[in-house]
This record gives structure tokens, C-alpha cells and sequence, in this order.
């Protein structure tokens, strides 16, 4: 498998300094390319790794054209990650073709359930009653889609994604707990990507509703009545309580928590390992992480905050008293 330098700036652009008959066998990264490989610099304080690559050809940015062509041959882009990103698109789509349309002859697709005929559903998957798969979406092997669930148009549901489980509603009642049905569905729009293993409620009574080009990566819990905004992308692990509402173009790093009922305005950045405990209207970035430490340091530094609120409480007396004594 391979691709001509040429071939690669006549298919996305870029200002080539180096030779366009380079046969380029394989993308890689800076320290483990190789003559025969492209890779790309994203950041000038990998500038090191740049200067001790053996990589035939690397991406840059203009800032980066003097120092990448002292080394040999360069690519100089306007936004070398993301040109990266379509060289990804454009290697896989020449190297390993889509998938053709059709069901997987051991998936299981109710017979009340709407799957356009540009779909890919895969091994082992499950579409159930009522169901409506767009155009150009796939389902990879042993993907559910419950009752009444519908997924939109180019999305891409990677293995053991389930969408449309019951949300956790129950009720206490003398000691145990009476289900609550959950009447609603899933609503997922266009052009979303759903990482392995990542479940979707449906709503209890609303729909659960993920817009227009949300990513999510694997292992990640939306729970019911949860909507997410266009174009926001979470990370692994993130859990997203019931009802929370979540605007567009939105950031949640891996492992973070929403807690339910909460908003975030569009625009919001939450970093990894995060408790979003209250609602974000604003947009920005917002960290909640309790620094690692040694263990002993750590204990003794949780033991303070246990007392933090009487610590305030006990400055504020003393602020008063220090006020009192200078009113004449």
C-alpha cells in the first residue's frame, strides 16, 4: 500500500519542498517514522522529535518551514493536525474501501424497524421495533438499537454500542424499589461518532436527544432525558447523569462526571476527571481535580478541607472584630 507525495498534495492541497515522486508506504509518528513514511509536527515544542526524524516527508506549519527543510522534505500547511486528519480519510478510503450497504446475515433487524438502503449494519447487530437507520450510517458487529430509537444520516457506531436501554428510573417503596417504564426514546442526528461499548438511554418520558456531529469515544454513559448540542465531543469514560443539558461545541475530558439535572452553556471545556457538581453558563474552562500526591501528604491535606468551612467561618468572625475595632 502506498500514495506519491504528489498524489498526496493534489488530493488536499499543501505547498510541497521535496520531491513529488516520493513513495510514501505508511503514516507515522515523528520518533517512529521511517524514510518511506509521512508524519506530521502539531506543536513546535516537538521541534526535537522534528530534527531527529527519520520520516521521509513531515507535515509543518509555516512557522516551521526553515527548520523542517534543513531536515529534508516538507509539507507546509496552514493546520498540519488537521491536514493529518484528512491524510487518514484519504489513506483508508484508497487502502481499505467502505463497507458496501447491506445487513450482516446474522444481525437481527425487526421487521418493523426502517433501515435505508445506503446502511451498513453489522454482525450480530440488533435493530428492533420501530427503529429507523439513515443513509450512509454503519453499525459495526453486535450494535443494539432499541424500539423506536433513531439514528441519523453518516453516523458510525463502533462495536457493542447499545442505544436505547432503559434509563435508571425507580421509585422507593417500603424498603424496595418499583420501576419506573421509560416511555421515551433515543434521538441521535447527523454525521455522529459513537465510541465501543458506549450505552445511550432512552428517556422516561422525553427523548434522549444527541445532535448534529456529537462524538463520543468508548465507554461512556448518557443517561436518560440527557441532551447533548451539536458538535460537542466527550471522551472515554465520561458519565453523564439523567436530564443534564449540555450545549454544542463542548469538551468533556475522559473520566469526567455530569451530575444530573445541570446545564452547560454552549461552549463549555471541562477537563478530565471532572465533577461538574453545578451548572456552567459560561463558557470557558473549568477544572475540579484534586492534585495526586504521596499518600501521607494527601491524607493530610484531605483532613484540612474537612475543616475548611469552620477555618472560613472562623476568619470571618475575626474580619468583623478587626472591622469593629477601627469604626470609631
Amino acid at each position: 500500500m502506498s500514495l506519491l507525495l504528489g498524489e498526496i498534495v493534489a488530493a488536499l492541497g499543501g505547498e510541497l519542498l521535496g520531491d513529488a515522486a516520493m513513495v510514501v508506504e505508511r503514516l507515522a509518528s515523528l520518533v517512529a517514522a521511517g524514510p518511506a513514511a509521512i508524519s506530521f509536527l502539531s506543536h513546535p515544542r516537538y521541534r526535537k522529535e522534528l530534527l531527529a526524524s527519520r520520516a521521509g516527508c513531515v507535515i509543518v506549519a509555516p512557522s516551521m518551514r526553515d527548520e523542517a527543510m534543513a531536515r529534508g522534505a516538507c509539507l507546509v500547511v496552514d493546520d498540519p493536525y488537521l491536514y493529518f486528519a484528512r491524510l487518514t480519510q484519504l489513506w483508508k478510503a484508497r487502502h481499505a474501501p467502505a463497507q458496501p450497504p447491506g445487513i450482516h446475515p446474522s444481525a437481527v433487524v425487526d421487521v418493523g424497524a426502517h433501515v435505508d438502503a445506503t446502511a451498513v449494519i453489522g454482525p450480530l447487530c440488533v435493530v428492533e421495533r420501530g427503529a429507523r437507520i439513515g443513509a450512509g450510517t454503519v453499525l459495526k458487529s453486535r450494535v443494539t438499537v432499541s424500539e423506536d430509537c433513531v439514528i441519523g444520516d453518516r453516523c458510525l457506531l463502533h462495536p457493542g454500542v447499545v442505544v436505547g436501554a432503559d434509563g435508571f428510573g425507580l421509585a422507593p417503596h417500603e424498603g424496595a424499589w418499583v420501576k419506573i417504564e421509560q416511555l421515551g426514546a433515543v434521538r441521535i442526528g447527523n454525521d455522529v461518532e459513537i465510541g465501543a461499548n458506549t450505552c445511550i438511554d432512552r428517556g422516561a418520558l422525553e427523548d434522549t436527544v444527541l445532535e448534529d456531529g456529537v462524538k463520543l469515544d468508548n465507554l461512556i454513559q448518557i443517561g436518560h432525558n440527557v441532551r447533548v448540542g451539536r458538535n460537542t465531543a466527550m471522551a472515554g469514560c465520561v458519565g453523564v447523569a439523567g436530564s443534564a443539558d449540555i450545549g454544542a461545541q463542548c469538551t468533556i475530558g475522559g473520566g469526567a462526571v455530569v451530575l444530573g439535572h445541570l446545564k452547560l452553556a454552549d461552549g463549555v471545556h471541562v477537563s478530565a476527571a471532572t465533577v461538574v457538581t453545578r451548572s456552567i453558563l459560561k463558557p470557558g474552562q473549568y477544572t475540579g481535580v484534586f492534585p495526586i500526591d504521596d499518600n501521607a501528604a494527601w491524607e493530610r491535606n484531605a483532613a484540612t478541607l474537612r475543616h475548611l468551612h469552620q477555618l472560613r467561618e472562623r476568619l470571618r468572625a475575626l474580619e468583623k472584630q478587626a472591622a469593629s475595632g477601627l469604626t470609631p
